[in-house]
């Protein structure tokens, strides 16, 4: 079933037709990527756009300065102008910031940015929505890359830096906007999650796994939010499945109003590698044609297309893609003539990113931070380069980690690395210890970054590949790392 793509428009709030008056924002939270992708499409919009964040540092904090935007560091209400027609909070702000009391004490206007994305932007375009538990940067750039090639100059809002575009944020003049959808918290007064807000017409459902500890309290919770974005998916619109996924099956089994087509990978008699759940057929596949996930040939409803090369690796980035050809297709692209579009794919900022060589010891920045994306992110590394030497420094940061929900997986999910370095700050309440012990190759801990760059410098040598996980600044550990051993 195909639905056909809309041309004309009769909404007096789409992008090419907008009048919305400007207005005066100030963003609370400004620096994280999504409040930063909002302060871009805000500015863009022609609005006059200020904010403030706890820590204001590069990159995103120059992206906004490049772009007119004011900054201040803090949450004290005199970072607030006098004459603000909108505060947009970001939902890592909650009772008792000076400035939430100050907003609220003074009778003032506020949002939350995932709203404000859907009543300033979305309203009146196709809206493709990325969600999953893992992927959702990779894919919506893929997807927002994949559509620019076919012509639909897209506007997209990434969780990250797509290379191939180089900003986070772009309003775009086509129809289509790529928004990656995140099941977090809205914001301080809007529990559900900011997927909910998007109202797409296309959803990939690329993954679920339990995340999250500090706001869901198990994997039905989370479910339960996925299959809310479910139900607001039109008819004449389409569900992306991961194929593989046996919780995303159970979401869709609470009830589906929308055509699904799902994705998986297939081995070399074209049978699935994993068993689907209920037996459901895959409407995408992709068949490897090297181990490490760089070159696979894609076919839809066992029909060959072509095949794919491409400089991304692993298993994971493979299901990313036919996510995103599947979304493109859905949306009328002709999925046959995107598949050269992947050889000029650059991947976003910090998805095992190089940042250089130095010594013969290449060094990588990634972003994973749950154990199933550690561990596909080094079953990738490790396919790619075979027996070399993997080392992963890693710091347990996110709520979910800092909390020890994901302690006892975190341990085999190293598993491809030789060695591990764990940055142990005081403020990780489980034992680490107990993990350092249950890690197949080496491992220790260290308690700050700079012992650990030290260790990492002396212990490097000549063709070894060092990989530095984590979904912070890691006090740009990578970089810090890369001048000791060039030194």
């Amino acid at each position: 079933m195909a639905w056909v793509r809309s041309t004309t428009c009769s909404s007096a709030s789409c992008r090419p037709c907008r009048s919305d008056k400007a207005l005066r924002l100030h963003i609370l939270g400004i620096c994280g990527t999504f409040m930063g992708g909002i302060a871009a499409l805000a500015r863009e919009l022609g609005h006059d756009v200020e904010g403030s964040d706890q820590n204001v540092y590069p990159p995103m904090s120059t992206q906004l300065e490049q772009l007119g935007i004011s900054l201040a560091s803090g949450y004290a209400p005199s970072n607030i102008s006098a004459g603000v027609d909108d505060v947009v909070v970001g939902n890592a702000l909650s009772r008792g910031n000076p400035a939430v009391e100050h907003v609220l004490d003074a009778g003032m206007r506020y949002t939350s940015g995932a709203q404000w994305l859907s009543e300033h932007v979305l309203r009146g375009r196709e809206t493709l929505a990325v969600a999953g538990t893992h992927g959702k940067t990779t894919t919506t750039s893929l997807l927002a890359w994949l559509l620019e090639s076919a012509g639909r100059d897209p506007g997209f809002l990434v969780g990250g830096v797509p290379e191939n575009f180089g900003v986070s944020a772009r309003l775009g003049s086509g129809r289509e906007f790529v928004v990656e959808a995140d099941e977090y918290d809205t914001a301080f007064f809007d529990k559900r999650s900011k997927f909910v807000h998007y109202r797409p017409t296309v959803a990939v459902l690329n993954n679920l796994e339990y995340d999250h500890a500090d706001i869901f309290p198990d994997l039905a919770a989370i479910q339960r939010q996925f299959h809310h974005l479910v139900r607001i998916v039109p008819g004449r619109g389409r569900l992306i499945v991961n194929g593989e996924d046996a919780a995303l099956a159970e979401v869709l089994a609470m009830g589906c109003w929308t055509p699904v087509e799902r994705f998986g990978i297939v081995d070399a008699e074209g049978q699935p590698e994993v068993m689907t759940p209920g037996g459901a057929a895959l409407d995408w596949t992709a068949r490897l044609l090297a181990a490490d996930g760089s070159r696979f040939v894609v076919a839809h409803r066992g029909v060959e297309l072509g095949a794919v090369d491409w400089p991304l690796v692993g298993r994971h980035n493979v299901m990313n893609a036919l996510a995103a050809l599947a979304a493109a297709a859905a949306v009328g692209c002709d999925a046959t003539a995107l598949l050269p579009a992947f050889s000029t794919f650059a991947s976003a900022k910090r998805r095992l990113e190089v940042i250089g060589t130095a010594r013969g010891v290449t060094v990588y920045d990634d972003f994973a931070h749950h154990p199933t994306a550690i561990r596909t992110t080094l079953d990738g590394l490790r396919a790619k380069v075979g027996a070399a030497r993997v080392i992963a420094a890693l710091e347990p940061r996110s709520n979910s980690m800092r909390l020890g929900a994901h302690a006892d997986a975190l341990a085999p999910s190293l598993d491809p690395a030789d060695a591990t370095v764990f940055l142990h700050r005081p403020n990780l309440p489980w034992d680490a210890a107990k993990v350092v012990g249950a890690v197949r190759g080496a491992a220790r801990t260290v308690p700050d970054v700079e012992t650990m760059i030290a260790s990492l410098a002396a212990d490097a040598r000549d063709g070894d590949h060092v990989v530095f996980m984590s979904n912070g600044g890691f006090e740009d550990a990578p970089r810090r790392f890369l001048a000791k051993i060039s030194r």
